[in-house]
């Protein structure tokens, strides 16, 4: 017998649950492409569109996953011979230093680990040895999904003021916006990167470059006809958004999703919500937590991000844990990512819950739930209590 009948649950942090508004939007014959309805919609979604980033500058769209994104913003300022910071906490802003790389870029990580922030006296002292300002692009990331660390990146953006550099400030937000607080503008980042799948609640196929007035005056002749975001950001014709012909059903998604995200009371109200959520989960986790190994990955609640829950369980429970659960119960969390190294070969110690994008209480103690269901049936140890305790926090007690 299995109880994984009935609708499932993809609980993993991306590609997030799309809403049935979002897929019934999407579930229409192709428009035209060249006037009419679909063209008025995209001009007219834009606004709404950096109105999530909290930008007044430009966006960029491109038929691509979060890895386009990152090359086409490295490619918009970045070319052979010149020079990249890229501070890593768990994996992606690696990754995004590794494109630059291939793109001819000289690439300087700092490693600040798999359970830590941004240091940003260490972002200071780097740019400050920088004496000659061959540093064109500080990289990071906002909210790492491997490890679920959130970055300061206002306390970045200080450190990078506080030796007076002119490098660009280059923000990963894939697994952060509409979830985890950010103020493009207020912050000072000059590009963010973002993409469909996530806090969006559109399916992936769908990246996002949004950049302000100093990283257009840092373009370089370099970049290709297609990652170029010049034409994309400010088009003659329609087609010059896209780079030939539109994403046509993500787009008809895409607006249904912002459309949720306005009637939720605009993206404060979102963030709120996913801070609710996440505290339900953080709790649960302490709970279970009582006298055994089992703990999030980030101790300081400062430190997480409202997206994602990275959890130690140990002695190899996580992936026991993930097959049980998807096996018999119909939810699917997250693989460890990045987690398992040559000096710390536990990754499957690690499970991963993503609460982003369409997600609610019933959702996330559901989850909670089947997680607890799992533990017992696998005789993993756990303290008791903690769906109640989750329970307690999405009451406000």
């Amino acid at each position: 017998m299995t109880l994984s009948q009935g609708r499932t649950y993809l609980a993993i942090p991306g590609p997030s649950v799309s809403p049935e508004r979002v897929l019934n939007a999407m579930h229409v014959s192709a428009p035209n492409i060249y006037e009419g309805a679909l063209v008025d919609m995209v001009h007219a979604m834009v606004p709404d569109l950096k109105a999530v980033a909290r930008t007044a500058g430009d966006v960029a769209i491109y038929i691509a996953n979060g890895h386009g994104a990152w090359e086409a913003a490295a490619m918009n300022v970045l070319g052979p011979g010149d020079k990249a910071l890229v501070l890593s906490t768990g994996r992606f802003a690696a990754l995004w230093g590794m494109i630059c790389a291939r793109l001819g870029v000289e690439v300087e990580v700092i490693e600040f680990g798999r359970q830590s922030p941004v240091d940003p006296a260490q972002v200071e002292a780097a740019l400050k040895a920088d004496s000659d300002h061959r540093i064109k692009a500080v990289l990071c990331v906002h909210v790492d999904t491997a490890t679920s660390v959130l970055n300061d990146i206002p306390a970045i953006r200080a450190a990078i003021n506080a030796v007076g550099h002119p490098a660009l400030f280059m923000v990963d937000c894939i697994a952060s916006l509409g979830c985890d607080r950010f103020e493009m503008d207020a912050w000072g980042v000059d590009v963010m990167v973002a993409a469909s799948q996530k806090g969006l609640m559109t399916p992936p196929g769908l990246g996002f470059v949004f950049f302000n007035d100093k990283a257009r005056a840092a373009s370089v002749r370099s970049v290709s006809y297609y990652w170029d975001w010049g034409p994309r950001s400010a088009p003659d014709f329609f087609y010059q958004f896209f780079g030939g012909t539109a994403p046509t059903h993500h787009l008809l998604g895409l607006r249904e999703a912002l459309n949720m995200i306005g009637e939720e009371g605009g993206v404060e109200a979102v963030w709120a919500r996913h801070d609710r959520l996440a505290h339900a989960v953080w709790a649960a986790v302490a709970a279970w937590g009582q006298d055994v190994e089992m703990a999030m990955n980030i101790a300081d609640p400062a430190d997480r991000s409202r997206a994602v829950s990275c959890v130690r369980i140990g002695n190899g429970n996580g992936l026991r844990l993930r097959r049980w659960v998807e096996g018999n119960a119909g939810l699917t969390l997250g693989i460890s990512l990045g987690m398992n190294t040559e000096a710390d070969p536990g990754g499957d110690d690690y499970f991963r819950i993503g609460h982003m994008g369409h997600v609610n209480a019933h959702m996330v103690l559901g989850a909670l739930g089947v997680i607890e269901a799992g533990m017992a049936a696998l005789d993993i140890p756990h303290g008791a209590g903690a769906v109640a305790a989750a329970a307690r926090v999405i009451a406000g007690r």
